[in-house]
């Protein structure tokens, strides 16, 4: 039913005017952070939490687990995006983004109760699973809530302008939820932060989470929305109108390959696995790593207004493919000049020492135990397992059949031994001794098992960190608008959602843990940017060719 101050909220145009623009993007602005705060706390502490639920297998694998976890939630963020997406066409936008709020932070909160590996066993890691998924289900219907909801109140020729500050948002959770970690570590120390003090950022959401729907309960409805409704226009089968229509079902395929594929792994790149990247490659210490992803999130943020703004003046696809081009040209760039300045000592013991495997390629098995059964006990296994966990980059050359597996350090070899026909206990004992054989050829060629501070060049960091990070604005900024404008206003909520969860949800959230295994698999800790590289040029490609310029469409068509 309409109410006659509902009714008062929808003025000629379909828009409000003055304060109620500002107080709408502002609240949703802040239930959108405290949405993503709530999402990315795991992926910040994606390391620590490997120890404490994935404990029962090896190091690399578990490791590997806790991403694949991270990304149960992007996995069912799609199937978010269709429930909410539904009712928010069929129900309201506003009362649909209060329930993914409070599921968000009922998720959240459990995760900063839930027991451990160690005192419940493996129950502990499926549990933790589910309710990443349920974060993940949650967060499907926030970000179309909020973008639609802020897109339907405001000026058309400013449009990008205000919905990028919904994307900053993402950004603004992140540095947050790696602020409250930093402070957290700080004040308990890191040895009772990785035993305990991890819960200490999932629990303090339960305060986020009141103020937040406190806020949001006090905004009125979208004038678009209520315009519809009043007019009798609204959906009645927003599934079926969303994609039963080959025309509409046109345009969410191409928002998904020809945008949200390069948006989704440019963003998670420059978000997550650089984050990952500088603290298990290149062996920055977890809470400085910490600290200067999130001073570069900062400075990096304004540029989120900025594309945002531009994309108003010269369209959201210049902005959004422009920001695929540069990606794909310079990431793998980029990320050497990291390692340089971050850990200069493992750029030069890869430049002046390379390590390589020489052995038979049959034997050599993808170093990836996801049951803790694999024992790797061939020649090339056990050269590659210990290199694998010791965190050295390596190439894998191909030896005469049957031969044992060498390990090259720059011009030292160590011949490695077969363990098949070993007893566990005997297996054991000849792998350690093997491995501080090599250790100490690793140590001696210069690769450092940490890096030191005092050679981190910091402002070169910051820099790399703030470009890296600018790709991501570049693209993300306009995203909230170009997707509002590109559907229909009866199924905008349901259409505009689905691409963008498939994207990040699918392409952006399993870039981590896939990354990091094409990584493992090869050795080459730079080859996991094949993944983001190749899904910003499909995007590239496909926007090129099929993405429509949508600025100044009308939001009440």
């Amino acid at each position: 039913m309409i109410t006659a101050e509902d009714k008062a909220l929808v003025p000629a145009g379909g828009h409000t005017v003055g304060k109620e623009n500002f107080k709408v993007i502002a609240a949703s602005s802040v239930a959108s952070v405290f949405e993503w705060f709530d999402f990315f706390l795991y992926g910040a502490l994606a390391v620590v939490i490997s120890r404490n639920f994935f404990s029962g297998v090896n190091e690399t694998t578990a490791f590997v687990l806790a991403l694949l976890a991270f990304a149960a939630g992007f996995a069912v963020r799609p199937f978010g995006a269709i429930v909410f997406g539904f009712f928010g066409d069929l129900l309201g936008r506003k009362n649909t983004f209060l329930v993914t709020l409070a599921l968000m932070g009922a998720a959240t909160f459990c995760v900063g109760l839930l027991p451990t590996y160690e005192q419940i066993g493996a129950a502990a890691p499926w549990i933790l699973v589910g309710l990443r998924m349920v974060q993940g289900l949650s967060v499907g219907g926030v970000y179309g809530g909020a973008a639609v909801y802020v897109a339907e109140h405001v000026d058309q020729n400013r449009r990008g302008f205000f919905t990028s500050w919904i994307q900053i948002t993402a950004t603004v959770g992140m540095a947050l939820s790696l602020a409250v970690i930093f402070v957290t570590r700080i004040i308990v120390g890191e040895e009772s932060f990785n035993a305990w003090g991890w819960r200490i950022p999932f629990l303090l959401s339960i305060i986020l989470l009141v103020v937040t729907i406190w806020i949001q309960m006090r905004l009125s409805e979208s004038p678009v929305y209520l315009e519809m409704k009043a007019s009798g226009k609204t959906s009645k089968q927003p599934l079926t109108d969303a994609f039963g229509n080959w025309t509409n079902l046109r345009l969410i395929l191409t928002a998904l390959f020809g945008a949200m594929v390069g948006q989704a792994v440019i963003w998670y790149a420059a978000q997550f696995y650089v984050f990952f990247f500088m603290e298990r490659v290149l062996k920055v210490d977890a809470a400085l790593a910490n600290l200067l992803v999130a001073a570069a999130l900062i400075i990096s943020t304004p540029l989120y207004i900025f594309f945002g703004w531009l994309s108003d003046k010269v369209g959201r696809r210049p902005v959004i493919l422009g920001a695929c081009l540069l990606a794909a040209l310079t990431y793998f760039p980029l990320f050497k000049a990291l390692t340089a300045a971050a850990n200069p000592a493992m750029a030069n013991a890869v430049a002046t020492a390379p390590v390589t495997v020489w052995a038979d390629k049959e034997e050599c098995t993808f170093q990836f135990d996801p049951i803790g059964t694999a024992t790797f006990s061939s020649s090339c296994d056990i050269v590659r397992s210990y290199l694998a966990r010791a965190g050295v980059s390596y190439s894998t050359e191909a030896a005469s059949p049957g031969s044992v597996a060498r390990l090259q350090v720059g011009e030292r070899t160590l011949d490695s031994f077969r363990g098949g026909s070993m007893s566990t206990q005997e297996l054991r004992e000849q792998r350690g001794a093997w491995e501080k054989q090599a250790a100490m050829i690793v140590a001696e060629a210069g690769y450092p098992l940490s890096a030191a501070r005092e050679q981190i060049n910091v402002p070169m960091v910051l820099l790399i960190l703030v470009v890296i990070m600018s790709f991501s604005a570049m693209v993300y900024g306009p995203m909230a608008a170009l997707l509002t404008e590109l559907f229909p206003a009866k199924v905008r909520y349901t259409s505009m959602s689905l691409p963008y969860h498939l994207g990040t949800g699918w392409f952006g959230g399993f870039l981590p843990p896939v990354a990091f295994a094409i990584v493992a698999a090869t050795g080459n800790i730079y080859s996991g940017l094949w993944y983001p590289l190749i899904g910003a040029a499909l995007t590239l490609v496909v926007g090129l060719l099929l993405l429509p310029e949508t600025k100044g469409n009308d939001l009440r068509q």
